[in-house]
């Protein structure tokens, strides 16, 4: 009696696997087609037409120029008492090349600081390459 127990227990046990697994297979395939409904619905994708392309005068080329500096007080500046924001209110230095070089002399020739660590040497932090690996 009680491997007839046991049998009917197994074959409920099974029996209940199978019904959720169709149920489960049932929502899969349900998702699916709407899925397809609704990709149907969407306009196609672009053509290679609609596409943007390049300028006829080519790629935009990255335009450099050096700004006038901007004093600022030694205790700093609070926002209300800035000029704007970015560059507003700054004007296009009219010695570009000299404010450059002076610029960049800075990182040919660092300043020695008094400590055990110096700073990099040689090349602006931008063109830098990494040590770390």
């Amino acid at each position: 009696m009680d491997m007839t127990l046991s049998l009917d227990q197994t074959l409920s046990d099974i029996a209940w696997f199978l019904v959720v697994g169709i149920v489960v297979v049932g929502f899969l395939l349900g998702a699916f087609r709407l899925g397809q409904r609704v990709r149907a619905k969407e306009p196609p994708p672009p053509t290679a037409e609609s596409q943007p392309h390049l300028p006829a005068g080519g790629a935009v080329h990255e335009l450099r120029e050096e700004r006038e500096s901007v004093e600022i007080p030694e205790s700093g500046l609070r926002p209300h008492e800035m000029q704007g924001y970015g560059n507003f209110g700054s004007t296009t230095s009219s010695h570009q090349e000299e404010v450059r070089a002076e610029r960049e002399a800075g990182y040919r020739n660092p300043p020695q600081y008094p400590g055990p660590q110096q700073p990099p040497h040689g090349e602006p932090p931008a063109s830098k390459p990494s040590g770390n690996a």
